[in-house]
């Protein structure tokens, strides 16, 4: 009875969670900045999106326009932002993708 008395008291040590570990938001300061962060990255998928859906459109000015619009969109990205731009672009099921 003793043995199960020390089990319950024992404080059974927890492994820290993947996203504190990662750098999660633990101070107030760091969402607006995290969610302007989100929004950018969020609206350069969403232009390569529109951009693509122009090659549905059976014109081909307007092919040549997205053409166009898609590759200085590709060019214009920040590369600190590629890697989550093209988290987005896959959630939104279009076909390009960056490097």
């Amino acid at each position: 009875m003793a043995t199960l008395e020390a089990l319950r008291r024992a404080r059974v040590p927890q492994r820290p969670s993947p996203r504190s570990e990662a750098g999660s938001c633990t101070t107030p300061g760091d969402l607006p900045s995290r969610l302007r962060r989100w929004q950018s990255v969020r609206s350069w998928a969403r232009l390569i999106r529109e951009a693509e859906a122009l090659w549905h459109v059976d014109v081909r000015a307007l092919h040549r326009l997205a053409a166009q619009e898609l590759v200085q969109l590709v060019q214009e990205v920040p590369p600190g932002l590629r890697r989550r731009v093209n988290l987005w672009l896959e959630r939104f099921r279009v076909s390009t993708r960056l490097r």
